[in-house]
């Protein structure tokens, strides 16, 4: 990314390299690859550097006050301090911070992780589904035991992470427990585990 710089103030931005007029004077997109570093400072174009301390991970935060600033010769893209998304869930109000009548729920971070684990331990299921549709059109038929150890462990997975995720008091421990680490003998884990592999 390259800005242009007039005046001390960032005027434009470029995401990619594009023709573009400036003082009169038609300027094509080769400038971005063929010119000198010194050769685009001198007519304002500057590559863009990223800080990104107060960025976060957008999935838990909302990131605020994206602003591009130019000193001591240098484009610098940051971010005000980042919010963190509603762990909880709330009702929803009006303008006038009144409860909306009927109730609108907005759920928060930990109910949108549960409904995914309730969605992954269901298509897991649906799988082997057909055993118990088999077993109560046919009396003589008996569910296989690995099959209902199966289906046991998948419900019992899906019950302790929802537990571990109701156990979050802030987001960052939410986040921590989706978080991949690497063992000594080369897999990765997550304090969330896993669910049982698929027979």
């Amino acid at each position: 990314m390259y800005a242009l710089v007039e005046n001390n103030t960032v005027t434009k931005l470029f995401t990619y390299p594009k023709g573009f007029v400036l003082n009169n004077v038609q300027y094509s997109s080769d400038i971005f690859t063929k010119w000198s570093i010194a050769e685009k400072n001198a007519i304002g174009i500057y590559e863009v550097i990223t800080d990104s301390t107060n960025k976060k991970d957008e999935q838990y935060y909302i990131n605020t006050n994206e602003q591009f600033t130019f000193a001591d010769g240098q484009v610098t893209r940051s971010w005000g301090t980042a919010t963190a998304k509603q762990l909880e869930d709330s009702n929803a109000t009006d303008e006038n911070g009144v409860e909306l009548d009927p109730v609108v729920v907005i759920k928060g971070l930990k109910s949108q992780k549960k409904d995914i684990i309730k969605q992954q331990a269901s298509g897991l299921l649906e799988q082997t589904d057909w055993y118990n549709h088999k077993a109560l059109d046919d009396d003589t038929y008996t569910i296989p035991d690995n099959i209902k150890t199966y289906r046991a462990n998948v419900r019992a997975k899906s019950n302790e992470m929802e537990t571990q995720i109701d156990a979050c008091t802030n987001v960052d421990e939410l986040k921590a427990l989706y978080e991949y680490t690497t063992q000594e003998d080369g897999t990765q884990t997550r304090p969330l585990a896993e669910f049982p592999q698929e027979i």
